[in-house]
């Protein structure tokens, strides 16, 4: 029986040249000229739908008019992440090289589970992952080069780190527990189980918790808003106290409200006298350890089980690219293993099966950013880069503390300012309200201790000292105008 023929009318190569052509020289103008357009959208929910199709095209369309439609319907409804007026949230890496790397990335299209998968995907991840961790000043115990069972791995996220921690915590804690009381089952050592976190921890901490099944207790911080190592040793005397098992605890270097750092220097020695898995989670902050007189808030880094931080906030690398050390990495392999037939290679074991390391089992080539960014930049650019941010954010700070009618909240940490006008909350949430209407410029606020304040990060690798302060022009402004509003 002949096989029926169909036509090809889809993209070929020669259009594809063309279009990526065209598409690079768009990205190139779209990010230098970034901070020419409005940093906040104006469209209302559903502003999309009648400016496309009900259904998907017959026949393919030009590229060309995907080209046209760029403009008229996706940026209309973009928030402009690396604009330097967006000081929302933390900064969302982005350079030329990750691009690039991204489209090799995309062209190979492997999905690196497994060594035999694409040996390159999973080798280039083990040496960036070194590299990565001998820039920051890790231990030799957390680094595969080494020569033990410890190493790295890039995670999506810095949530699926910690809840990669906390599984392999738990597998860890289940089975001593079961060697110390072999008539327990494993249902009722899991009900025991508690672990810890600052109450200024981010909320995927929490999350983790309820995704792993175990209850996590939060913990106050202190006034500086660091959790103390006392903090932690009296919450675990009173579980064991009351026949839990303390498990996990989450030392965050670099909250999310303001960048405060727990002490991981107490921390970590109460978490090994009372066998507790210690997960740094510096998913902001940690890229300024690349910068050797920042390490001193790692202070003790040697005693935590894992570390986790993102390439992809401040070190120049595009979403996504989560990067996690493990001083043993068999629990979390143990923990994940289901090794069906057909993923089983005669290799195995002679280098890492990343779908061991994961919650999902398919991978991208994300190494390939690393490796890209790491030989285009040059540790001396990356530090160059964090440093000049945290020069911005004490250029915002002396701008704030020179006008009476404005406070700062907390101690200024790398590439945020926390800020308010002096009074009661309400005056700087409508100054927000303000701010974020007029679209000219972009921030968050944040709560602690029910004090509101507004939350200036520095963000884009774009920021000059003029846009640091046309920012603050912009808050000047909308202060004159609600203060002259409530006279």
């Amino acid at each position: 029986m002949p096989v029926p023929e169909f036509p090809r009318t889809e993209m070929q190569a020669p259009q594809f040249k063309d279009f990526a052509k065209e598409m690079v020289d768009y990205i190139a103008n779209y990010l230098e000229n970034i901070r020419d357009r409005r940093v906040l959208p104006e469209v209302q929910p559903g502003y999309l739908k009648p400016l496309i199709p009900s259904e998907a095209p017959e026949k393919p369309e030009s590229w060309e008019a995907v080209m046209a439609d760029i403009e008229r319907v996706i940026m209309p409804g973009v928030t402009h992440w690396h604009s330097p007026k967006f000081h929302a949230y933390f900064p969302t890496a982005n350079s030329y090289p990750a691009i690039v790397a991204d489209m090799l990335s995309g062209a190979i299209a492997c999905i690196g589970f497994t060594w035999i998968a694409s040996p390159a995907c999973t080798e280039l991840e083990v040496e960036m992952l070194n590299w990565l961790g001998k820039m920051l000043g890790l231990p030799e115990e957390f680094l595969a080069s080494s020569g033990g069972q410890a190493g790295g791995v890039i995670q999506g996220t810095a949530s699926e780190a910690t809840l990669v921690a906390l599984l392999g915590a738990k597998a860890k804690a289940i089975k001593r527990t079961q060697e110390e009381h072999p008539e327990w089952d494993e249902t009722y050592i899991i009900s025991r189980l508690v672990g810890y976190t600052s109450n200024q921890s981010h909320s995927s901490v929490e999350r983790a918790g309820l995704l792993g099944g175990v209850k996590l207790r939060s913990l106050k911080a202190d006034s500086n808003l660091q959790l103390r190592g006392e903090t932690l040793e009296e919450a675990i005397k009173q579980d064991l106290a009351d026949g839990l098992i303390p498990f996990y605890a989450v030392c965050t270097l670099g909250t999310t409200n303001t960048c405060a750092f727990d002490r991981l220097d107490e921390l970590g020695p109460v978490g090994n006298k009372y066998n507790v898995w210690i997960h740094v989670d510096a998913a902001y902050a940690g890229s300024a350890f690349v910068c050797p007189e920042y390490r001193h808030l790692m202070k003790g880094i040697e005693t935590a089980d894992s570390f986790n931080f993102n390439p992809h906030k401040w070190m120049l690398v595009n979403f996504d690219c989560s990067a996690m050390w493990l001083k043993e990495p068999y629990w979390i392999v143990n923990a994940f293993n289901v090794d069906p037939l057909y993923l089983k290679h005669d290799m195995q074991g002679s280098a890492p099966d990343y779908r061991h390391w994961q919650i999902p089992l398919g991978r991208r080539f994300r190494a390939l950013k690393l490796w890209f960014v790491l030989r285009l930049y040059g540790v001396e650019n990356i530090q160059a880069h964090i440093r000049r941010h945290c020069a911005f954010a004490k250029q915002f700070e002396a701008l704030c503390v020179a006008d009476s009618r404005f406070e700062i909240f907390s101690t200024v940490q790398m590439g945020l300012v926390c800020f308010r006008l002096k009074g009661n909350n309400e005056i700087s949430e409508a100054l927000l309200k303000k701010i974020n209407g007029r679209g000219k410029i972009h921030m968050v606020p944040s709560k602690v201790n029910d004090v509101y304040f507004l939350r200036m990060a520095v963000c884009s690798r774009f920021t000059e000292a003029s846009d640091i302060e046309y920012s603050w022009n912009e808050v000047s402004a909308v202060a004159d105008e609600l203060l002259a509003e409530k006279k």
